[in-house]
């Protein structure tokens, strides 16, 4: 239900302009807001008032108004005042209040709305008439999955929905404790560039702003409201992969998981055939800082030896004496295309083999 808080700047707002008190309570006699100290106990009253035919009256000096939402008693309005006007406000407060809160559960409902569809847990038949009650439009989506390193706090995720909140065609919801979810309206979004800076966006400002870092995924453009749980699944595959594979990246698009994305989905056992064919039956312990660093930026300058030197700022012999000495370990020559391409493969594997274990360590 709707905040106190809001309730009560309504109420504050309202008497601002009457010069009248107002008091809100449930229909149980419980106060909610008031901008007055009411004397003595409201609770019987109240319940007397909820609990008959009258829609108002007039006791102890208060009118009494039943406030109803969609056609249930939810509130009992009081404004303390004989004059005249006090009829007239107590009934515009009314309606502010039912309006308040109508929007609210609406609010309440799209969001509740969009979880479910996330989480795969309606029918398509259900979801367009659901959808179609709550206002909702076809469109083209793309989900963003926001996860946050730590715990997730109230500032995290007020920050992306007000990056958001004039966006009345985007929705930001949670599924879990880890992430927040931002749904996406790109009609207005072209080249897939738009996506990327998106993306960059929301981590500075949450990095700014909210003092937390973030990783970003998301998934493909879909057109459809049951293919938004496909996207949401993709922006998951994209951080997952990411952690593996990109981790020095902030944020990572599904289409561009590459052969990350083929490797993720490997079983173990023909991982471990794979890496058994390409080393034996050990893994060669070879990588030191060096050596790993002289692999990354040949593989980076796409096996060229002077600019790779150039680079490292090494003589080109020296270059291939470390190439030459890393063949004689591993058994791969990797300044020739194939080799290159297999032992990329089998240290992105390794790193697979290594996440899986880490991962299964962790639940036991």
């Amino acid at each position: 239900m709707i905040s106190n808080h809001k309730i009560q700047a309504a109420l504050d707002e309202i008497k601002e302009i009457s010069k009248i008190d107002l008091a809100l309570y449930t229909d149980k006699g419980k106060q909610v807001a008031a901008t007055f100290e009411t004397e003595g106990d409201m609770e019987y009253a109240v319940n007397s008032f909820a609990g008959s035919m009258a829609e108002s009256q007039m006791l102890s000096g208060c009118h009494f108004f039943k406030v109803y939402v969609d056609g249930e008693l939810e509130y009992v309005l009081l404004t303390k005042s004989s004059a005249e006007d006090a009829y007239m406000v107590g009934r515009l407060a009314v309606c502010q209040i039912r309006t308040l809160v109508s929007a609210y559960m609406e609010q309440f409902d799209r969001n509740n709305f969009m979880q479910n569809i996330l989480l795969g847990n309606m029918l398509v038949v259900d979801m367009y008439n659901k959808a179609q009650k709550l206002h909702i439009e076809q469109a083209e989506r793309v989900v963003f999955v926001i996860e946050l390193e730590g715990k997730k706090d109230a500032t995290a995720i007020e920050l992306v929905k007000n990056l958001f909140a004039a966006k009345t065609r985007d929705f930001v919801t949670e599924v879990d404790e880890q992430s927040i979810v931002l749904i996406k309206d790109t009609r207005e979004m072209g080249e897939d560039e738009d996506l990327v800076s998106l993306a960059s966006m929301i981590v500075d400002n949450m990095h700014a702003e909210a003092m937390v870092r973030v990783r970003v995924g998301y998934g493909n453009r879909v057109n459809n409201l049951q293919d938004i749980a496909k996207s949401y699944q993709e922006a998951k595959m994209a951080l997952e992969v990411g952690k593996i594979f990109y981790a020095e990246k902030e944020t990572i698009a599904y289409r561009y998981l590459g052969i990350g994305r083929l490797i993720y989905q490997l079983p173990m056992s023909l991982c471990e055939m794979f890496i058994h064919e390409v080393f034996g039956d050990e893994i060669p312990d070879v990588f030191n800082e060096e050596t790993t660093t002289t692999i990354q930026k040949f593989f980076e300058n796409n096996l060229n030896i002077s600019e790779t030197a150039r680079q490292l700022y090494v003589h080109r012999n020296t270059l291939v004496y470390r190439l030459e000495r890393l063949e004689k370990v591993i058994g791969l020559d990797i300044r020739k295309f194939d080799d290159a391409m297999t032992f990329k493969i089998a240290m992105m594997v390794i790193s697979h083999m290594q996440y899986v274990k880490n991962s299964e360590n962790a639940l036991n």
